[in-house]
């Protein structure tokens, strides 16, 4: 009775939702637990070593939790569009690359996604709340793992796991036959040194292709903040002469009016009355005020143009440690290209010994023959 209501109240709900909620039905109950904002890349599908940037600006990146599938997911939206869609796994980890900029591997969208920060505090936090989603999707798989072994532990019949150990029991055992071939050992040695220089070479160029990408995504967010910094440069320096020329202005005005209140201090009632002067020694103040200001934001300005030298530093060593990385991938590939014709050389050379052995077993087989030949003859004369 207890469950008919059950699935009575469920069916009632699924069929009283209005249609505008229907679609967005899993954002119903998953809840956001963390978010932050940053900036997207996604790996490059055909080269696999170039970042792309996925928003042309910092957009928001959220952690979800759905409570009834117990999964958690991480999802940024740009406009219309969902720049990421990943759901955490246990397998899963958060690389930070530089101070600023972090990435991961999304092995069912077969992609890596990258994201880059403004400080290096919020890194640190995203990377943090990654590690403690990854804990926590582990433990809920590992709860989920144990429940479907007790399950399946309690539907097992005992009949069945009797037929499946008779018939183990009953399977031949498999057999290997080794012969004792020199030649053929020679060959897997060969094959087995050139597939570990492979493997080496293959080690050296991702070493090379990890550091030039974590390269770019830094050259990129230092291009967008140097870009920021030269537009609030331009529209500064279009400023400062009006700024120069308004503080000249209420400079003047500032000197004529204080000659004014000393005027009218020295005429003493011969000049204006008492709130003419108030009201100039008002309009003094208020031009005092207004000279600090502007001094102030002044000194702003100049320390933004030592924040711009900064970046511009920044910047340049950016692209030396760009061209350093350029100069170390032309010498691996170099060396790739001599290993590879060391290779072709080797395989060469090892053909053309197996061809001259085998020429050489050919001609033993020869002499062998004709030497049993001979013992043959011998034989013969010997018994006559």
């Amino acid at each position: 009775m207890r469950q008919s209501s059950v699935w009575f109240s469920r069916t009632w709900e699924k069929t009283s939702s209005p249609p505008s909620k229907m679609y967005p039905h899993h954002r119903e109950r998953e809840q956001p637990i963390f978010s932050t904002r940053a900036h997207v890349f996604q790996i490059d599908p055909t080269t696999k070593r170039n970042w792309i940037p996925a928003s042309k600006h910092a957009v928001t990146v959220s952690f979800f939790y759905d409570a009834n599938r117990n999964v958690y997911r991480i999802i940024s939206v740009g406009g219309t569009k969902a720049i990421i869609n990943c759901t955490l796994t246990p397998s899963m980890t958060f690389t930070k690359t530089s101070q600023k900029f972090g990435q991961w591997a999304d092995s069912r969208a077969n992609t890596v996604y990258g994201l880059g920060f403004a400080t290096e505090q919020q890194l640190h936090q995203f990377s943090e709340k990654f590690k403690e989603v990854k804990d926590a999707a582990r433990l809920a798989r590992e709860k989920s793992q144990d429940k479907d072994l007790a399950n399946t532990a309690l539907t097992i019949a005992a009949p069945q796991f009797s037929q499946d150990l008779s018939d183990e029991l009953q399977s031949p055992p498999m057999m290997c036959v080794n012969g004792p071939d020199d030649k053929l050992f020679r060959s897997q040695s060969a094959d087995i040194t050139l597939s570990a220089e492979k493997e080496r070479i293959k080690k050296m160029l991702s070493e090379g292709s990890i550091c030039e990408m974590n390269l770019d995504a830094e050259l990129f967010t230092l291009q967008d903040s140097n870009s920021k910094l030269v537009a609030a440069l331009h529209e500064a320096n279009a400023n400062v002469e009006q700024w120069k020329k308004q503080l000249v202005a209420y400079q003047e005005e500032t000197e004529r009016l204080r000659d004014q209140v000393a005027e009218l201090e020295a005429h003493g009632g011969q000049g204006p009355s008492e709130l003419l002067k108030n009201e100039l020694t008002q309009s003094l103040e208020e031009l005092e005020a207004l000279l600090k200001a502007k001094d102030e934001e002044i000194h702003i300005l100049q320390s933004k143009k030592v924040e711009y030298h900064e970046m511009e530093h920044e910047r340049d060593k950016a692209i030396h440690k760009m061209r350093e990385m350029e100069m170390r991938n032309s010498e691996l590939e170099r060396r790739i290209q001599n290993t590879e014709q060391n290779l072709s050389n080797s395989l060469e050379e090892r053909d053309r010994m197996d061809t001259e052995i085998q020429r050489a077993i050919e001609i033993l087989d020869i002499k062998i023959f004709d030497l049993n030949d001979l013992r043959q003859s011998l034989v013969k004369l010997l018994v006559k």
